[in-house]
Order: C-alpha cells, then structure tokens, then sequence
C-alpha cells in the first residue's frame, strides 16, 4: 500500500494497520488481566498496568514520528555506534542494575524501569545487516561466519552473566537473516543437533546417551562409506557429542540456579516437580487458558484472570487471559495476525534492494517470530518458563518501544527503497 506524495508516502500501511490492532488489543487484555471487580477501577486509571500502558502506547507515538522523520539512511551509518552503547549498558546493569525475581536486567530510575537487553536486538540487527552488506563479506567464508556469529553471541554472554536466559535465547533468532544470506546449512544441523542432545542430557544419564550416539555412528557408518577417514570422522563427532553432552549436564545441574533448572525439570516431569513451586505459573496457566473453551468466557469473566491465580499475568502470561476470555476463536485471531504481521514483514525484506535492508528485515521478523513462538509455547506448557513478553501485548516499556521501534526503523527504511536502487 502506499500514497503519493506527502509524508507518508510509501509508508505500508498494512503493516501499520496490523501493528495498531496489536497493541489496541494488547491494551484490552492488560486490563483484563489486572482487572479487579471489587475496586472496578477504569482502564485509563494511571494507578493500574492498563493505564501506565496507555502511557507507553502515547510515547511510542512520539518514537514514531521521530523514526519516520529521520533521515532513513542514518540507522545504517550509527549502527556500530548503538551496538557498543548498549553492550556498555549490558555490562552496566550487571553492576549496578536492580536485581528482580533474581536477575539484574534492568535499571530503575524511580518507579521506571528499563531493560537495555530489550534495545540491544534493535542495535544488533543494524550491525549485522551492516556487516553482512558490505562487499568483502561472503558467509561461505569461515571468517566472515565467525565475526557475523560473533556480533550475534557477544551480546548473549554478556546477558547470562544477569542472568536472563529468555532474553538470550532471542538473540540466536540472528540465525534467520544470516541463513537466509548464505550461512551453510551445516550450522543449522549442527545447532538443531546441539539441542537435541542437551535435551537428551537433561533427561537421560549420560552413558545412556553414550550407547544412543555410538549406535547412531555405526548406523552412520554402515549406511555410508566404511573408509577410514570417514570412520575417523565419525568417531571424532560422537566423542564431540558425548562431550558436550556431558558438559551441558554438567552446566544444568552445577551451574544454572535450581529454580531455572525447575522451570525446565517441569516440562519433563510435571507430576515430580512441585506443582506449587516452579510448576505453579504453568499450572495456573494451563488451567486458565483450558477454561477458555470454544469461545471464551467473556471480556473482564474470566475466573483464573479474575482472581488472580496466575501469575505474572499481564506481562509474560498474557495469552492465559486472552486464551480464557475469547477461547479459542480469538486465540487463533490473535495468532492470526501475528501470522500477518511476519509474513507482511518478510515481503517487506524480500522487496529491498539494498542488501542492509533485507537483512535487517529479516531480523526483525526472526526476534518477533522467536517471541511470540517461545512466548505461547511457554504458556501452555512446551517450553520452559523463561520470562519471554508477548510483542505489542505483554505490559511493560521497554518491550513495546523497542518492538515499535525495530518496525518502524523498517518501515521507514522501506518507504525509500526505490531511492536505494537509483544510488545502486
């Protein structure tokens, strides 16, 4: 879609359309979530979520018309400049950030707060599209696959030492532009190949492991060619498995403090791990969101929501209150228009022509795709509890003005794509 002429010409107005459904729904089901019949207090009440997310929504407006205003080529230009800036934050706030639910992740200034991993994926996303688009840069070669995993995985470390484990698994969402731009398959087998086996380590002791892999090196062996380098090869891959293996279990069980280690022991072994403990959100969750139904109780009836049963409801546990109010109908709305939102967004991408652009594109369809897919997964109990917002819907600042500022940045560089290929 777009218009001629004026200041808004080219702007995509579908995208814009999708991205205010979003959030005006998002805002409804805040309010749902925090929702109290007994104070019955109004949704643009300052003292509640919905009323300071009101307040959110007003200066991402402001965040809008500044990122359409800029000229569309300075967010290339500064994207080393914003990327060491926020790595500096991320070392800062392990030092002197406030420490919540037992993470240092965010800087409070007053009753604000503010959480630089949210802004640190907007400035990783210009320097890897920058990086990536210069013309020396061939993702065939190893050197440029280590440097563009290394802008990808710095920013990780730095986070783990918070730690915030949801927040880092976001960032190996870079994968998708950098396969899309050339990265050899072989480190998608090998990253699905690492988790697999740290599942396994989590699950099954480690000489049991041992027996699966050298079964599955034999097979490998049998299937193909019996040369020696190709059995040498083999057997250097299984012992690397079985090591990592080893030292993954290890790292969960000496390493990650006991309530992460719970939150994951819980998707395994419901009926083990306390149900009033790490297993009490998902439960709570679970419930809410199977209460739902077909269609929902109601706007402002759901039970669990009402109550206040689960936790964290208004931010990483939004969907329970959508999924318990609309049911299933307007759960699959919902998704729906996440759905659109990233296909519209991955158009977006594939009609650039300025390499920075697409990559960039891509980046921002990957972190929302990771969001949303680890996000509902994690409300309905298939992935751990991590503390991964909803895009546009989960309460909080720092969340939907980095998610609006990603598309907007995208959306602007978009509008001047044709001036892109006449200085081609």
């Amino acid at each position: 879609m777009s218009r001629e002429g004026g200041f808004f010409a080219n702007l995509d107005w579908l995208t814009v359309f999708l991205y205010l459904i979003l959030i005006t729904l998002g805002w409804f089901n805040i309010y749902a979530s925090i929702y109290d019949p007994v104070a019955d207090l109004s949704i643009l009440d300052f003292s509640i979520n919905s009323g300071r997310q009101l307040l959110f929504i007003g200066s991402s407006v402001i965040l809008i018309i500044i990122i359409l205003l800029l000229d569309f080529r300075i967010y290339e230009s500064i994207a080393p400049l914003l990327y060491g800036i926020f790595i500096l934050l991320l070392i800062a706030v392990v030092i002197v950030g406030k420490e919540i639910n037992g993470a240092k992740a965010w800087f409070q200034f007053g009753s604000f707060r503010l959480q630089p991993s949210e802004f640190t994926k907007f400035a990783t996303a210009l320097l890897l599209g920058r990086y990536i688009s210069t013309n020396s840069v061939k993702l065939t070669e190893f050197k440029s696959q280590m440097t563009s995993l290394l802008i990808m995985l710095f920013p990780v470390c730095l986070i783990m030492l918070q730690p915030d484990l949801g927040s880092s698994l976001i960032f190996f969402s870079f994968v998708i532009p950098i396969f899309r731009e050339g990265l050899p398959p072989i480190y998608l087998i090998a990253g699905l190949s690492m988790v697999i086996i740290g599942v396994l380590a989590i699950v099954l002791p480690i000489d049991q492991i041992a027996i699966i892999l050298g079964s599955i090196g034999v097979i490998w062996v049998l299937l193909t060619s019996k040369s020696l380098k190709n059995i040498l090869l083999t057997l250097l891959i299984v012992g690397a498995s079985i090591g990592f293996a080893s030292g993954f279990n290890y790292a969960f069980e000496e390493v990650l403090p006991k309530y992460q280690r719970d939150r994951i022991l819980v998707i395994f072994y419901p009926d083990i791990i306390d149900p009033q403990g790490a297993g009490y959100n998902l439960n709570q969750s679970k419930i809410a969101i199977g209460s739902g139904g077909f269609a929902g109780k109601g706007f402002l009836d759901g039970t669990q929501t009402k109550f206040d049963f689960v936790p964290e409801q208004s931010t990483d546990f939004i969907f329970s209150t959508l999924a318990e109010e609309h049911g299933w109908l307007g759960s699959a709305f919902i998704i729906a228009l996440f759905i659109a939102l990233m296909m519209r967004i991955v158009f977006i991408a594939e009609r650039q022509k300025s390499q920075f652009a697409r990559i960039y594109g891509y980046s921002v369809a990957g972190i929302i795709f990771f969001h949303f897919t680890i996000n509902i997964a994690m409300t309905i109990g298939l992935f751990p509890v991590v503390g991964i917002p909803l895009p546009f819907f989960s309460y909080g600042g720092s969340s939907l003005w980095s998610f609006t500022i990603m598309l907007f940045v995208l959306l602007k560089i978009d509008m001047h794509r044709t001036q892109v290929l006449m200085r081609g």
